[in-house]
């Protein structure tokens, strides 16, 4: 078993152009989500995905700065763009991650390897109970190229994930039990807009150089509005 976290990421979002390069705490975003991998438990390789048009140099001069691997494919087919990033590392089970989201839960991502290896699942999610952007989903390379092959639809190459959750009798489906304390399902932790930048600023610099845990985000939002 090889199992990869891929990071997509690109410069050209619709609604926040850039922002995955927007500094946070005086780091670019996408920083915040890689080096919060480090604290991870399981043993993985990481690689960014990003697009090949030329405003994602930027991405892979970063990556290549800090010692992390890049791969790029098509800029709009994020599926084929998954397929071949996989397919070119060997790996045989991929975590999903998207780079606009710093506070993504670790140690929910690491009991959702364990669930998703243990359960024998083709594809396994944390989505529904933590809050938007904490939670992260794994798939087997197997379920990942079915989905590839099958998947033809745009919102099927767009969003990686939606041939499983739109075929759900074709996969084994497995979801991440979440506890009370981390269940916030209407909270926005990840950055598509202008507020949620500023939701997520204000929490890093609440945060004070530590890593923020979901309990305490939560909580903090619940004690600013």
């Amino acid at each position: 078993m090889t199992l990869g976290i891929i990071v997509q990421a690109r410069m050209g979002s619709t609604r926040l152009p850039g922002k995955v390069m927007r500094l946070l705490n005086d780091r670019p975003l996408i920083s915040h989500i890689v080096d919060r991998l480090g604290l991870l438990r399981h043993k993985a390789g990481i690689v960014v995905a990003t697009g090949q048009g030329q405003e994602n140099d930027v991405i892979e001069s970063w990556c290549r700065e800090n010692d992390v691997s890049c791969f790029r494919g098509k800029e709009h087919d994020v599926l084929d763009r998954y397929y071949q990033c996989a397919k070119s590392y060997g790996f045989t089970d991929i975590v999903r991650l998207t780079a606009d989201n710093p506070f993504t839960d670790i140690a929910e991502l690491d009991r959702l390897i364990d669930l998703h290896h243990r359960g024998v699942y083709d594809y396994t999610h944390a989505f529904g109970h933590l809050p938007v952007g904490v939670g992260g989903e794994i798939f087997t390379f197997k379920a990942l190229e079915r989905s590839h092959l099958e998947g033809l639809l745009p919102h099927h190459r767009e969003h990686v994930n939606e041939y499983f959750t739109d075929c759900p009798e074709l996969f084994r489906i497995g979801q991440l039990n979440i506890a009370l304390a981390k269940t916030a399902p209407g909270l926005r932790l990840t950055v598509d807009t202008e507020d949620d930048w500023r939701r997520v600023h204000m929490l890093a610099s609440k945060a004070a150089g530590s890593w923020l845990g979901t309990e305490e985000a939560i909580a903090l939002c619940s004690s600013s509005v």
